[in-house]
Parts: C-alpha cells; sequence; structure tokens
C-alpha cells in the first residue's frame, strides 16, 4: 500500500491538554484496502494485535510511521510522518502517564470508519535501524 494513501496528524499534544495524545491516521486508498489489513479471522485486530513504531529516513524532517501485526509481522499501513509532531506527541504521552493509556490511534478508513487502539508503546528508530530509547514509549517492566 502506498504511503501516499495515508495523511498523519498528532492532536492533543499541547501541554493544557487533558485528553491523551492521539495519532490521527487517515486513509484515502482503493475502498476496501485497508480495512482488509485491519481484519484477521478473529475480527478486527485489537491494539494488543498491533504495534506502532516511527523510523527517520534520510531527510531530518520526516519519517515512517507504521502499524504492524504483531501476530504475522505483516504491515497494516505505513506513512510518512512529521519528526517534530512524533516527539511532540512522545512528550505529550510521557507527561500523562498516569495509569491511563499513553496515547491512541484512530485509524479511518476511504469510507469514513475509524478503528481507535489505546496504546503504551511507541518504538522510534534511527536511519540505521537502532531503537532510539530515550525517544521512544516503553513502559516500565518490558524488556526488549
Amino acid at each position: 500500500m502506498r504511503r501516499d494513501y495515508f495523511e498523519v496528524e498528532m492532536r492533543n499534544v499541547d501541554e493544557n491538554e487533558r485528553e491523551p495524545p492521539v495519532v490521527t491516521v487517515t486513509f484515502d486508498g482503493p475502498d476496501g484496502l485497508l480495512a482488509d489489513r485491519l481484519v484477521t479471522a478473529d475480527g478486527t485486530l485489537d491494539a494488543d494485535e498491533i504495534d506502532v513504531t516511527f523510523r527517520r529516513t534520510e531527510t531530518d524532517d520526516v519519517g515512517v510511521l507504521s502499524v504492524s501485526n504483531r501476530i504475522t509481522g505483516e504491515f497494516v499501513l505505513e506513512a510518512n510522518a512529521d519528526v517534530e509532531a512524533v516527539r511532540a506527541l512522545v512528550d505529550a504521552a510521557r507527561s500523562r502517564a498516569d495509569g491511563e493509556p499513553r496515547y491512541r490511534v484512530r485509524v479511518t478508513d476511504a469510507d469514513g470508519k475509524s478503528t481507535v487502539y489505546d496504546k503504551e508503546t511507541l518504538l522510534v528508530y534511527d536511519r540505521e535501524g537502532s531503537l532510539r530509547r530515550g525517544e521512544s514509549l516503553i513502559p516500565g517492566g518490558v524488556e526488549l
């Protein structure tokens, strides 16, 4: 699936905001293409069945946000995202971590149907593929 089918926006990242920060991913590609990736034989993927990562690219201002199926390892989607926006999301999620979900991912397909995932982990990688722990959201007690 092409990255240009997606638009990514970070919401609720201001310091005065009380709601969890949200990664909104809007799909504008062929009908059914994204919906097929969000379902399994057991129904729609749950939050514990997806992983969210961000990796920097050769440019300093844009990276790739990925959502993958934790069980199969297949990519659900990849989209270009602003490095500073992801950093703001991580900072906001850290500042509001109080036992509630740290952030949410809202994926909206071409038909306008949204699926929301409450997440605690967002792994950030550099251009070479090395984990940047200080820029990632890693819950306490999790070993990588």
